[in-house]
């Protein structure tokens, strides 16, 4: 029995050309922008998304860190394990803006290599632009800091060197020689003889008297609070006091490569909310010291060893 094929329809209008009714149009200029558009819109927010919370990348800047991360190093940044935050500035900006953090999958720990929102010179409040800093947490909220000779102990304990860790300078700084860059401000300690400095913890006190003011200052006043003497008595937001409580949680970051690294004995504690995260992997690497400009240089410059290299 011969088969019954349905007809295909055509409008009367297409006839000649005989083209099928269920054809798209094609669509209009401004149909594809908005198409694109949405497109632009909907990749951007995922990347924001995936930037803010999950992964971010990082360029190391300096030599702080060699030989554990070098100068030129592209680093993938884990963000989700300290609680990813939404932008802390206005995208292309400086200009910072409030921020929302989430819940953390662990805290900070000794030996963990953190990048994080650098607090600033001793003698500042906020540093004029948000800078991003990689060095490695040396102490934990509430320990007890010292170096002697070189050698950082964490309560008492003499800490193993990182693995990468190294010293340039051949001789060492006695102790009692002043250095006036160092923090706190006023103090005796230098790079190579620091300490004892105890690093702040939520809920901690600190005893402050005219005397010792000086050290406490910027730190109190980056925590939002106006610091003053009055007729020998020491006074915050107005209110005579000898003792401040802490209101966050810090640790005390030092570069791998001690003799050449401005870290927390020079600016300070570092906010544990300021943790951006911690490196992963380098999936680049190159001389920074060569301009985008020059490319074949540049390109020639590839350290194809580096890439791949897991940061611990």
């Amino acid at each position: 029995m011969e088969s019954r094929k349905t007809p295909q329809r055509f409008s009367s209008s297409s006839r000649k050309g005989r083209q099928p009714v269920d054809q798209k149009k094609p669509r209009t200029p401004k149909e594809k922008l908005v198409a694109f558009l949405k497109e632009v819109f909907y990749v951007g927010g995922a990347f924001l998304i995936l930037n803010s919370f999950v992964l971010a990348s990082f360029e190391v800047p300096t030599g702080s860190m060699e030989d554990t991360v070098m100068p030129g190093d592209f680093l993938f940044v884990n963000k989700f394990i300290f609680g990813g935050t939404t932008p802390r500035t206005i995208p292309l900006t400086n200009v910072r803006i409030p921020h929302v953090s989430l819940p953390k999958l662990r805290q900070v720990h000794k030996g963990d290599v953190i990048v994080f929102v650098w607090p600033g010179m001793p003698n500042e409040i906020r540093p004029l632009e948000p800078t991003y800093y990689l060095k490695r947490c040396v102490a934990e909220p509430g320990d007890t800091i010292q170096i002697v000779n070189k050698v950082v102990f964490v309560n008492g304990i003499r800490q193993p060197l990182p693995k990468y860790a190294k010293f340039d300078r051949p001789y060492i700084i006695p102790r009692g020689v002043r250095d006036s860059r160092i923090f706190p401000p006023g103090s005796d300690y230098n790079e190579d003889n620091y300490g004892p400095l105890w690093v702040p913890k939520k809920g901690g006190t600190i005893k402050i008297t005219p005397a010792n003011l000086e050290q406490w200052r910027i730190f109190i006043e980056r925590e939002g609070h106006t610091v003053d003497v009055n007729n020998g008595l020491v006074t915050i937001d107005g209110k005579p006091t000898d003792r401040y409580t802490v209101e966050r949680d810090y640790i005390f970051a030092m570069g791998d490569n001690r003799d050449n690294s401005l870290d927390s004995r020079f600016w300070g504690f570092v906010p544990v909310d300021d943790v951006v995260g911690t490196p992963m992997i380098v999936y680049w690497s190159w001389d920074p010291s060569i301009p985008i400009l020059d490319i074949i240089t540049k390109l020639q410059s590839i350290q194809w060893g580096r890439l791949g290299t897991i940061i611990n």
